[in-house]
């Protein structure tokens, strides 16, 4: 998702291929996509300015409060999963129309590199945001990760604040470089033994760990040494640093996903240079990295596979790009489906599919990938679950052309949030996973992320009074109920944010948390949306 804080989810441009006019030029803005005529193309991200006017360099490019008492007393048990009848009785209760399956999972998600801090201590490595942020430039404001909330010395009050909202569930990341620093080789037990703690301190606190294995943090190691993403040998030592982990914490970490948005490290780190490790290349090389990406998720389930408890389920987190009918007939909900397959086919199509659609493969021409139908067995390993970030819908209508579909351009005075980039639209959160389920028949769905900018400044009496966030929130989860009412299988819902933090190539400047973070101090104080969230989770339903 989206710094002088969390991840400004950039403007995205998606090129497919340089050339093939076989669909309307795409503009995606973190993860959506705007068209006017011209090419299909691939998913790049450009960070759009806070004032709209044109692309930033900066990056989905991610309590004093009156109702402090509502997270305090979330804290006391596990939140209940109420009945129909119960959930209406009770006065001024807005529920969700059907409330929501008992198993539901709420949750929170952050990432190593935006939280841990700490990037030289107890024998870690470098990875390519350590060298990037150090690069004069290339971020907002030269900020960098190197301390960034130090999660790594305060995980145990963290793992208290979460507790105190009544999550039940927590998605992190594990970062590759600390445990093996030089991306292979001899793996560092120190490293391993930070997660081994704060799995242990988050079952202690009645919450489940939800690990994810690639949050963009590749060991600078391995790019000097074979290229990183443009080798296959990156794909293969990210299978066996999957398989290490899971078998030494597959004990209590039950679910693990494999990579963060795929599309994003990919376009902004190898197309469009705005992320680590800030290359730009040109398409048959991008198209071979995206290969090498999506080939190293499907040998890193494998090995997961072949080295975890049998009781470990696996997935993935990308940001599919949420197609949704501008108006709901039947002509234009056909063409979002057909838009939503094609518009991902680089990455959870080919996952979810084993194949590049026809359609990839002709606009990328001689600059397609290399690849061959054992790699592709691989990719499309069966995966137990699928999480897909969420922010923005792409507007799709039918046309009698093809490819069937066209992109509807945002108005310019469509509301967004904070981050220019992301335009309002709660129903991508209904057609996202609708989606999953119709082409892919997907059986368990995770909204690995889901959040908002918001401007988040203090009050005269220290509150962060984020109504725009509660809106938000309020307004994408009866979307997702929708969805759920209606059959769509989705098992848990993770908030991005949890804190306020590093937010790429933006820095320290956009937050996206539920708990507002002063770097200077790191005193951490939730904002009236944490009130609210907690309220959700303690009604289990919409409040």
């Amino acid at each position: 998702m989206n710094k002088p804080h969390r991840r400004q989810k950039i403007s995205v441009r998606n090129e497919w291929s340089a050339g093939k006019s076989l669909a309307p030029e795409l503009h995606v803005v973190g993860g959506v996509i705007t068209a006017t005529t011209g090419k299909l193309m691939n998913f790049r991200k450009t960070p759009a300015s806070p004032s709209g006017d044109k692309p930033s360099p900066s990056r989905r490019e991610l309590i004093k409060l009156a109702g402090a008492g509502a997270l305090a007393a979330n804290s006391a048990s596990p939140a209940a999963a109420k009945t129909n009848a119960q959930t209406a009785a009770e006065p001024g209760n807005a529920r969700m129309p059907r409330g929501l399956p008992q198993d539901f999972q709420w949750g929170t998600a952050t990432s190593a590199y935006q939280i841990e801090g700490a990037w030289q201590d107890d024998g870690k490595g470098e990875s390519i945001w350590d060298r990037f942020t150090h690069t004069p430039g290339a971020i907002k404001s030269n900020d960098t990760g190197d301390v960034a909330l130090d999660h790594y010395h305060r995980y145990k009050d963290d793992v208290a604040q979460m507790k105190s909202l009544g999550v039940r569930t927590y998605r992190f990341s594990i970062s590759w470089p600390r445990i093996f620093p030089q991306g292979a080789g001899q793996p560092n037990a120190k490293g391993l033994d930070f997660y081994d703690r704060l799995a242990d301190e988050l079952l202690a606190n009645n919450i489940d760990p939800y690990a994810t294995l690639y949050h963009w943090d590749l060991p600078q190691a391995l790019q000097d040494s074979v290229g990183g993403w443009e080798s296959a040998d990156t794909a293969k030592a990210f299978a066996d640093y999957a398989g290490y982990v899971s078998g030494k914490l597959g004990d209590r970490i039950k679910h693990f996903f494999t990579m963060n948005e795929l599309n994003t490290f990919v376009e902004l780190g190898h197309g469009t240079g705005e992320f680590a490790p800030g290359q730009k290349l040109p398409p048959a090389r991008l198209n071979q990295v995206r290969h090498h990406a999506v080939l190293g998720h499907g040998l890193a389930v494998q090995a997961i596979r072949a080295n975890a408890k049998p009781s470990v389920k696996i997935g993935i987190a990308e940001n599919l790009v949420a197609a949704v009918p501008v108006i709901e007939t039947p002509e234009n909900i056909s063409a979002a489906e057909q838009a939503a397959r094609e518009i991902n086919a680089g990455y959870l199509t080919v996952i979810l599919e084993g194949r590049y659609t026809d359609a990839f493969l002709a606009a990328a021409g001689a600059d397609a990938p290399k690849f061959t139908g054992e790699e592709l067995q691989a990719i499309a390993t069966p995966l137990d679950f699928v999480g897909i970030n969420v922010y923005t819908p792409v507007y799709v209508r039918a046309i009698g052309a093809a490819p069937g579909y066209e992109i509807v351009p945002f108005a310019k005075s469509h509301p967004r949030m904070a981050s220019a980039w992301q335009f309002f639209g709660p129903e991508a959160l209904y057609w996202a996973p609708r989606h999953l389920q119709k082409l892919w028949n997907v059986k368990d769905i995770y909204i690995s992320e889901n959040g908002c900018a918001a401007a988040d400044e203090p009050a005269a009496d220290g509150v962060v009074y984020d109504s725009d966030r509660i809106m938000f929130l309020r307004s994408y989860l009866a979307a997702l109920q929708r969805a759920i009412t209606e059959g769509v299988p989705v098992r848990g819902y993770f908030l991005w944010s949890l804190f306020d933090n590093f937010e790429w190539s933006s820095g320290y400047g956009t937050r996206y948390g539920l708990i507002h973070v002063d770097y200077a101090t790191q005193k951490r104080t939730p904002k009236l949306s944490a009130a609210y969230y907690a309220e959700v989770i303690k009604r289990h339903a919409l409040a």
